[in-house]
């Protein structure tokens, strides 16, 4: 399959960009879709996702107050770092037996 240069607008902020036939190439081989974000678009929304923004809760098992790296969808659900370890730690323990 012959590729060709084409022009996508940017979801997010709406500038045109180009896809290059290389690119396009290199996307396909991989298995990835076409990018709907220009360059500088893609790189702020992967240093967003990877920041060290932190979120506030308060654990369902023992009331303590604690941070976690995402922001909490059901806030009353979430353990702290403490509960979330030894409920892993305790899981391990049950399968060994």
């Amino acid at each position: 399959m012959a590729f060709k240069d084409k022009k996508i607008t940017c979801k997010e902020c709406g500038k045109e960009f180009d896809f290059t036939a290389s690119e396009q190439e290199f996307y396909q081989e991989k298995g990835l879709y076409e990018p709907k974000r220009c360059s500088d678009c893609r790189k702020a929304k992967r240093q967003e996702r990877f920041s060290d923004k932190r979120y506030e809760i308060t654990c369902a098992q023992c009331g303590a107050k604690d941070t976690v790296p995402f922001e909490p969808k059901n806030p009353e659900g979430i353990l702290c770092t403490k509960c979330f370890k030894e409920s892993k730690g305790a899981g391990k323990e049950e399968k060994a037996t």
